[in-house]
């Protein structure tokens, strides 16, 4: 297969219907800027008459005012990355390899050891990295992955949560904090990014493992989002705490595969975005005890036929997304920006896209999208990670079997 062709996620290129590629421009002189809001009260959205949909707002950027520098090239399907207090960086490859970068950029080829036993098998693998708010303090490093099968389980494998201190080259001090249930032999759908919010709480995305009833399914893990405590104890304010049918991690449900999340710098509330099938990616404002709907509703349809999955698009007492995709992008990584470097993106969310090989800029105002801006497409590959660095410039990481790239953007005279 092709350099960048791996379908090791969702939405290959071709899988979907392209639809008509209206010849758009983006209005670099629209004024239209981005700001914090102020937090909604639940149930709101700051939005009227359903989510905001890309075909209507996309435009290709002509004019992109930065460079890309590669600072590390020769990767194995990254998946995601970031910083030490000390300037190194950490990044995962899906195959089960935590590697370390130093502060020049130089990359460490011997993994980090002591990784606990990674099922890398489809979209399976070594996922997301979160370093500690506190780090300096407690050495905390939490990661995500599919966990190896159990003895006698078939090759059923879960979506589980350490975390662990590094010490000499190695991952030490582990602590199991969360494994998914039940498990699963499919080879799809298993979200896996992880969220600290710096208040002593942990996110951490489910996907529904490809197999969409799950995720409304009782007493199941799958297509949900669960939070814990830092150390994996479950919060007595969770909002299924004392229903005996959902499971007490429970944050959220109805989720399908969950490839982006982070907080919202002004009002602390969690923001992702997801897989749809064929067409219907979401952005989503993921509250507490809420049903966002899969796969009793959705935006996109069944793959080949094309024909209508579940009840439609709305249903009373679940929830509507803020933004959707049609055709789907499959958005991985999820950034807002609030920094000083790219004055103009500022209020914006980045968003790496798979399918697509792209970067999305969303500008918002309050929680409404009001313009899509396409960066980079088809220039550098399959996007997996975004992330905003301390000096204000995004970093990203591309998908690629052999030659997956750590890659910075920088404004353009810099």
């Amino acid at each position: 297969m092709a350099k960048g062709a791996q379908h090791t996620a969702e939405h290959p290129k071709g899988s979907v219907s392209q639809g008509r590629r209206e010849s758009l421009r983006w209005m670099s002189g629209a004024g239209l800027t981005g700001f914090w809001p102020a937090a909604s009260a639940p149930g709101q959205t700051g939005r009227s008459g359903g989510p905001s949909f890309s075909k209507d707002l996309a435009r290709e950027s002509r004019s992109k005012g930065f460079t890309v520098r590669t600072l590390v090239k020769g990767l194995s399907n990254p998946w995601s990355v970031a910083w030490l207090p000390s300037g190194e960086l950490l990044v995962t490859e899906r195959a089960g390899r935590l590697l370390l970068i130093s502060k020049d950029f130089s990359l460490d080829p011997s993994p980090i050891k002591g990784l606990p036993g990674v099922t890398a098998s489809g979209q399976g693998g070594l996922f997301d990295l979160a370093i500690h708010p506190r780090y300096r303090q407690n050495g905390w490093i939490y990661l995500s992955f599919a966990e190896a099968p159990m003895p006698g389980r078939m090759a059923a494998s879960s979506t589980a949560l350490i975390r662990g201190r590094l010490a000499a080259g190695s991952l030490v001090d582990i602590e199991r904090l969360f494994s998914m249930h039940p498990r699963s032999r499919g080879g799809r759908h298993f979200g896996g990014r992880i969220v600290l919010d710096g208040k002593g709480y942990v996110y951490l995305t489910l996907g529904d493992r490809g197999e969409e009833d799950r995720a409304q399914k009782p007493n199941d893990h799958a297509g949900t989002v669960v939070r814990l405590h830092e150390d994996g104890r479950i919060p007595q304010d969770n909002p299924f705490v004392n229903q005996p049918d959902i499971p007490s991690e429970v944050f959220s449900r109805g989720h399908r595969n969950i490839q982006g999340a982070v907080l919202h710098p002004g009002t602390g509330e969690l923001w992702a975005h997801e897989h749809g099938p064929q067409g219907g990616d979401e952005l989503n404002i993921v509250r507490a005890g809420r049903n966002y709907g899969w796969p009793s509703i959705t935006y996109g349809v069944n793959y080949v036929t094309g024909t209508r999955i579940g009840e439609g698009t709305e249903k009373a007492g679940l929830e509507q997304p803020l933004h959707v995709w049609v055709p789907s992008i499959a958005p991985s990584g999820l950034a807002f920006y609030d920094s000083d470097a790219f004055p103009a993106w500022r209020g914006s969310l980045l968003i790496g896209a798979l399918r697509e090989q792209t970067l999305v800029r969303l500008q918002l105002n309050g929680n409404r999208v009001v313009a899509e801006e396409r960066l980079l497409s088809q220039e550098v590959g399959r996007i997996r990670d975004v992330r905003v660095g301390s000096d204000g410039l995004v970093y990203l990481l591309t998908d690629d079997s052999t030659d997956g790239r750590l890659l910075r953007l920088e404004p353009t005279g810099r």
